[in-house]
Formats: structure tokens, C-alpha cells, sequence
């Protein structure tokens, strides 16, 4: 495919002679990225923490933060047991990045074999000069069971994870699972619906009605080519934003082939990201070449002062069926020049961000996306179907109430009609049949509030809930905007009276509840509780409520949890 031989061939000329230090990153949905969260917070003022936006982490930078706020001057005098407890575990799972003397503070008291997990992390480490390598194995096993539903429900994940370095310049990374699940109902109705698996790609149905098989294979390298920029090319996700969710790039949806330029200096932090991705397709559950798009990305992020963040960001789908534009491969932020030079006008959006951490123990956020707007009409009552633009407000409150370890935050996401749609099929906000950003699309008025507790360490509780309002087509033939891989052209009734919540009103409700214990490092036990209701006020006889109630009991190692929180 041309982009994978277009973007290895400028990953190859991006390479010098003489390479820098790299990183690998850690996976996202990690443990880790709680107790970087509430470092930052709780540090406030910390250079490399506040660079948080752009995901996942690089495991060096965070590494050297760790070590430094754990001892010396650095030192944070509101560190919890629990935090400790986190800060070495993170450490504990990033040997490589350690020197050799503290290193050895970390080797295994009880090892198998002399061989096997001589570090509490890995199941196999080697760590000498020039190579660095780490293998661990990949679990997500479980049963579910939900209320009015007879079927067989349950979740079944394994595959393993290879990691490591040569010389301190090449980093890589890869893992491969093979998975098969039934997930509740909601979830089976939504990969009807869509032709798609939340998260994932390619998948063949797995025996009785709603079970799925598919694989899940990601993997990239990286290198440095100046002691500023570091380079990233391979398969995988990745995430802008500091909410649940994001209006700018999220881990909804499928992995994608990416080259990613990272260059951090002074106050700055400035990441490009080129991906191909897949455009809308009929699943038939056969095998078949997908039509291919492409996406370049540009995200800025500026320390305005020691607890102030801002970011500008950049995003374009330009539909040139399975061929690259060497015009987007520009570096420098923003692409409306470059998209009128070409004589196209593609799905350009801009957006803000911001961050502000607040007396070690409160961060307020939010993301303001722009995909089309006219002044004239934003400022009328008349609901211009084309004011295409969402928002993002949110809040972190840590050792709530001055209780150790007790974490809220609450977020607001706000979307309107027909953003990140395009006047083609091609060039909409999406990957796969499934949302680059938001996993409702647009149209919609959305709640999402978690509380998080650790009394101790190895425990967690969380409790999260979720509270929305979409307008949604009635049929196939009448356009209110919340589709996104619906041309904005096809079916829509008029130009005005388009607000959110227009069309056929559908509101959901969700309540969840994770105990979840760490047996030994990166193996937990679950159980999961969830109460979810929704109204639908479709044309009928589709009109109505349904109600589930989910109950699931997990082991989990080495992996993030499987996640349907939509």
C-alpha cells in the first residue's frame, strides 16, 4: 500500500547517522496513568508532567519524573502510602530506564527457575549494554451475566508483549492478542448497527448470534533524531486530551498506521501525526480490501506559566482514495493553505485546549472544536445546520475532601449537528466504521462524572456514571446530524432549525462499579457491576425503554481493561 511505503520511506530519511535516545510508550489505559495524573496535580508546577495532552506517555520521561519527585529536592511532601506504592510500581515495570545500580534494588526475591521474572514485571528480561528486551504475557479472561438474557457472555483475551531497545537508540514494541467475547446486549446491538467491533478491526462472527473472534496486533519503533525530536512509526493508538473522552483524537476506535513526530523544547511541546486510515465499509465477514484515507494531525501545547496549559490543534481527513498528498507531509501547523492550493477543500478542523492545575489538588480542562463556523449565523436563532462545533469542560479533584486517595472528576461534552461529517463518505472524522474522536459522533449532550478510591494499595473501587441526550435519524432518509459517516449533502431537511437533540430524542443512562485487586504485580482480579437504561423516542414501533443490569467477574494480567462505557 502506498502511505505504509510513503511513510517508511521519510521515517528512514528522518534517520541520521548518529541517533539520540529513544523511548517506547506506555499502553494506553494503564495502571501508570492514574499516578501520573495525580502527580501532576499534586506537583503542579513539574515541566515534562504538564505535558500530559498528548498520549500514551513516553516511559523515559516518566521514569526520570518518578526517581526525581521519590528522593532529593524534588521531593513532594503530599505523597500518599498508596502513591508510593505507584511510583515504585511504575518504576518496577520500566527496568530498562533505570541505572544499573538501582536497578538491582528491584530484582525479584522469588524467581522461576533463575530464568524467569527475575524482575517483578517481566516474565523474561535481558538488560545488558547494547539490547534491552522484555516479554510478558497478555490475559483478559471472564464471565458476564445480564438481566433478560439467556445467552452465554464472557470475554476471552490472550497474547503476549515484546518490548526493548538496541544500543539506547532504536526503541520498539509489539504485542498480539487473539481474542473472542460475547459483550451485553447494547454492545452486540451497536456492532449490528455498525458493522464494527468498538476498538478493533477486522472480525468474523465467533459461534451462537453475538459473538465475535478477531485479532489484535499493534507495533511500532521509534528513534531520536535530535536531542529534541523524537519519531514514532508503526500500528497503534493514540489519544489528545486530558478527559475521558476527547473531541480531538481518541482510543475508540481501530489502530491505525501512523508516523508520529514528537518535538519537546523550552515551553513547548509539538506533536505531527500522519495515519492511514480505513473508510466505510460493509462487513460481510469475508476477506476483502478496504479503501483506504489518510489524516494528518498537528497538536501544539505551550506552558503559559508554571500551572497554565494551552494547546492548539489540527486535523484533516482528505478523501483521496488510497492515495497519499505529499502536501499534507508539511510540519507546520495549519493545513487550510496548503488544502486551498491543492484545489480540494477536505474535512479540516481546528480546535483549543487548555489545562490548569490548581493548589496540588484540583486541574480544570477543556477542548473547544471547530469544525465549520459562520458568525452571522452563530449569532441568529435560527440553528444553521452548518455551525458545526463541540466543547469539552471538565475538573479533577484529588484526595477529595482531604480523604488519601479519594479522586472525582466530572466532564461535560457538548457536540453539534453534522460535525465531523463531510459532504462525501470519505473524508468524515472516522476509522473503521467507528468515531476518530467521541464514540457517539456528534449531536449530543453527554455527562460523565467517576469517583475513584484506593484505601490501600493493590484495591481500587470506582464508581463511574454516564448521562446522555443524541438526536438521531429517524430512517435513512431524514438527516438530524448525528451520523457521522453520513454525507451532510444526503438527507437533510432544510438548512435551519438544527439545535442538539434535534431529531428523534434517544437518552441513555449508565451506572458502574469496579472492585478491582492486584494479586501480584499487573495481575487483578475483578468484579463489575452495571446498571444501564435507555429511552429511545423513535418513530414507532421502535419507540420504548430497555434496561440492563450486568454482573461480571474477571482475572486480567498485563492488560488494560475491555471497555464499553457508551
Amino acid at each position: 500500500m502506498q502511505i505504509n511505503k510513503y511513510l517508511l520511506t521519510l521515517a528512514i530519511a528522518l534517520l541520521p547517522m548518529y541517533l539520540f535516545s529513544q523511548t517506547t510508550f506506555l499502553p494506553l489505559g494503564d495502571k501508570q496513568e492514574i499516578i501520573l495524573n495525580r502527580l501532576e496535580i499534586k506537583a503542579q508546577n513539574d515541566s515534562a508532567l504538564n505535558f500530559s495532552k498528548t498520549k500514551p506517555y513516553s516511559r523515559e520521561t516518566y521514569v526520570e519524573v518518578v526517581r526525581r519527585l521519590l528522593s532529593g529536592d524534588s521531593a513532594l511532601d503530599n505523597l500518599t502510602r498508596v502513591d508510593e506504592y505507584y511510583m515504585k510500581s511504575l518504576l518496577k515495570n520500566n527496568i530498562e530506564w533505570l541505572p544499573e545500580d538501582i536497578r538491582e534494588q528491584y530484582k525479584s526475591k522469588k524467581r522461576v527457575g533463575n530464568t524467569f521474572y527475575q524482575y517483578p514485571a517481566g516474565l523474561f528480561e535481558v538488560h545488558n549494554k547494547d539490547f534491552d528486551l522484555v516479554i510478558t504475557p497478555l490475559l483478559n479472561i471472564g464471565y458476564m451475566k445480564e438481566n433478560s438474557n439467556d445467552q452465554n457472555l464472557f470475554y476471552n483475551s490472550r497474547g503476549i508483549a515484546v518490548r526493548g531497545r538496541i544500543a539506547k537508540k532504536i526503541g520498539f514494541n509489539a504485542s498480539i492478542t487473539d481474542n473472542q467475547e460475547r459483550p451485553a446486549t447494547y454492545v452486540q446491538d451497536w456492532t449490528r448497527k455498525w458493522g464494527a467491533v468498538p476498538g478493533q478491526g477486522y472480525y468474523h462472527d465467533f459461534k451462537a448470534p453475538g459473538g465475535v473472534d478477531y485479532f489484535d496486533g499493534r507495533g511500532y519503533i521509534t528513534f531520536g533524531v535530535t536531542k529534541y525530536i523524537d519519531v514514532a512509526f508503526g500500528y497503534d493508538k493514540n489519544f489528545i486530551g486530558n478527559g475521558q473522552r476527547s473531541l480531538f483524537l481518541s482510543d475508540f476506535s481501530n489502530n491505525a498506521l501512523f508516523l508520529k513526530l514528537n518535538t519537546r523544547i523550552w515551553k513547548f511541546n509539538y506533536q505531527n501525526l500522519f495515519m492511514e486510515l480505513h473508510s466505510d465499509y460493509v462487513h460481510n465477514g469475508g476477506d476483502e480490501l478496504i479503501d483506504k484515507k489518510y489524516a494528518a494531525m498537528h497538536h501544539l501545547d505551550i506552558n503559559l506559566t508554571k500551572w497554565l496549559n494551552v494547546g492548539v490543534f489540527e486535523g484533516v481527513i482528505f478523501g483521496r482514495k488510497n492515495r497519499f498528498d505529499f502536501g499534507y507531509l508539511v510540519p507546520v501547523i495549519f493545513y487550510r493553505s496548503v488544502e486551498r492550493n491543492s484545489g480540494s477543500r477536505d474535512n479540516a478542523l481546528v480546535g483549543f485546549d487548555f489545562k490548569a492545575n490548581v493548589a496540588h489538588t484540583a486541574q480544570i480542562y477543556g477542548q473547544l472544536l471547530l469544525d465549520e463556523l459562520k458568525m452571522s449565523e452563530l449569532t441568529s436563532s435560527r440553528n444553521w445546520w452548518g455551525n458545526k462545533y463541540g466543547y469539552q469542560i471538565g475538573a479533577k479533584y484529588i484526595d477529595a475532601f482531604t480523604i488519601p486517595n479519594l479522586d472525582i472528576q466530572l466532564e461535560l461534552n457538548r457536540v453539534r449537528p453534522f460535525t465531523y461529517s463531510h459532504k462525501d463518505s470519505v473524508a468524515n472524522y472516522s476509522h473503521y466504521n467507528q468515531p476518530l474522536a467521541h464514540p457517539l459522533g456528534a449531536n449530543f449532550n453527554e455527562w460523565i462524572g467517576l469517583v475513584r478510591y484506593r484505601p490501600i494499595p493493590k484495591l481500587t473501587i470506582e464508581g463511574r456514571g454516564m448521562f446522555y441526550t443524541q438526536g438521531r435519524d429517524s430512517t435513512n432518509t431524514v438527516n438530524f446530524g448525528s451520523n457521522i459517516l453520513l454525507p451532510y449533502t444526503m438527507y437533510r431537511n432544510g438548512d435551519y432549525g438544527f439545535k442538539v437533540g434535534s431529531g428523534w430524542r434517544n437518552q441513555a443512562g449508565m451506572l458502574n462499579l469496579l472492585v478491582s485487586y492486584e494479586l501480584k504485580e499487573n495481575l487483578y482480579i475483578e468484579a463489575n457491576g452495571a446498571i444501564r437504561k435507555q429511552r429511545a423516542t423513535t418513530p414507532p414501533p421502535l419507540t420504548g425503554k430497555t434496561s440492563s443490569t450486568i454482573f461480571s467477574l474477571g482475572l486480567r494480567w498485563n492488560m488494560a481493561r475491555r471497555d464499553f462505557f457508551f
